[in-house]
């Protein structure tokens, strides 16, 4: 007798659209971090290529990417974590615990207090 023993006569759930948001969130996330920074990204570019940009312009889209960031990262773990607790939740069941009780039909009668 094993540890996880899977419940006799348990038909497994068909993959479905969590699968799809498992394999394209790494892409996602990539991307999105991508996009959020690169106006952060060009304001520094044309510092470098000699273009002055005003100092509070640059200190305001570095507040709105962090912005961003803060609530893109979050998000996509959140969903992340979502369609992995649906996968998970599509596999097969166990059998989690099979102990014998031993007042199973009744609770058990206490002595009264004195």
């Amino acid at each position: 007798m094993g540890i996880f023993n899977i419940l006799p006569g348990y038909a497994r759930t068909p993959p479905g659209r969590e699968r799809v948001i498992l394999r394209r969130m790494p892409l996602v996330f990539l991307v999105g971090t991508l996009i959020i920074g690169m106006p952060s990204l060009v304001v520094r570019l044309f510092h470098w290529l000699g273009i002055e940009q005003s100092p509070t312009l640059v200190t305001t889209i570095d507040v709105y990417a962090y912005s961003a960031f803060s609530f893109f990262w979050p998000a996509c773990v959140l969903v992340t974590v979502g369609a992995f607790i649906v996968k998970l939740m599509k596999g097969p069941a166990y059998v989690a615990d099979a102990y014998p009780l031993n007042d199973a039909d009744a609770p058990r009668k206490l002595p009264p207090d004195d």
